[in-house]
Order: C-alpha cells, then sequence, then structure tokens
C-alpha cells in the first residue's frame, strides 16, 4: 500500500468515524475547523523541520510527490484524520460524561470527615 492511498484511507475512516459511529458532526462545526487551522500550523512547521533536515525521509515512489514546507501532502491528510479522531472521542466521551443514562443516579464522591 502506498503512503497516499494510506493517507486517504485515514481520513475516510476518520470522518465516517465522525459522522456515522460517534455522531459528533465535528466536520460542521466552525470550533473544529479553527481548532484544525491552528494545529495545522504547528503541524507543518514541525514537518518542515523534521523534513527539511532530513530526519524524516519518504520513499518518492510511495508518495504523489507534492510538498508543503518540506512534507509530502500526504502528511496534512494524516495529521487531519488523527486531529478528527482524537477530538471526535473527545467530545464522544465528553457527552457520556455530561448525560448519564435516563434513571441512573449521578455516582456521589466519598465525603472527607
Amino acid at each position: 500500500m502506498t503512503y497516499t492511498l494510506a493517507a486517504v484511507v485515514a481520513v475516510a475512516l476518520a470522518c465516517g468515524f465522525d459522522l456515522v459511529a460517534a455522531r459528533t458532526r465535528l466536520l460542521g462545526r466552525r470550533a473544529f475547523w479553527t481548532a484544525y487551522g491552528i494545529v495545522l500550523g504547528f503541524q507543518l512547521a514541525v514537518n518542515g523541520v523534521l523534513t527539511g533536515l532530513h530526519i524524516v525521509r519518504y520513499d518518492a515512489h510511495r508518495i504523489i510527490g507534492p510538498r508543503i514546507v518540506y512534507a509530502p501532502v500526504e502528511d496534512l491528510l494524516f495529521g487531519f484524520a488523527m486531529v478528527l479522531t482524537t477530538l471526535s472521542i473527545w467530545v464522544l466521551l465528553g457527552r457520556r460524561a455530561v448525560s448519564p443514562p435516563t434513571g441512573v443516579a449521578p455516582a456521589r464522591t466519598a465525603e472527607r470527615r
């Protein structure tokens, strides 16, 4: 499997998880795109350093070729998938913590004596 194909599959799985499995619908939220823009800036800086200094190298036959700040565009796809999946899980778990099932009393914390 090429790096490009793996990156495209990762994005498809992350989008499917957000929209179908977790139902967080982050892709439709302005807050997600703002957060992703911030993360993207740092990702480009770090990827630029790592690939520009040849700490990380890519097989030219496994990527499509275009690079942004020395890093192949596929890295942006993987970064997007990682951020979307992480935030979807965060929102999903946050929802579960805030909304206990109907008919179940919230757990009480032990009182200090």
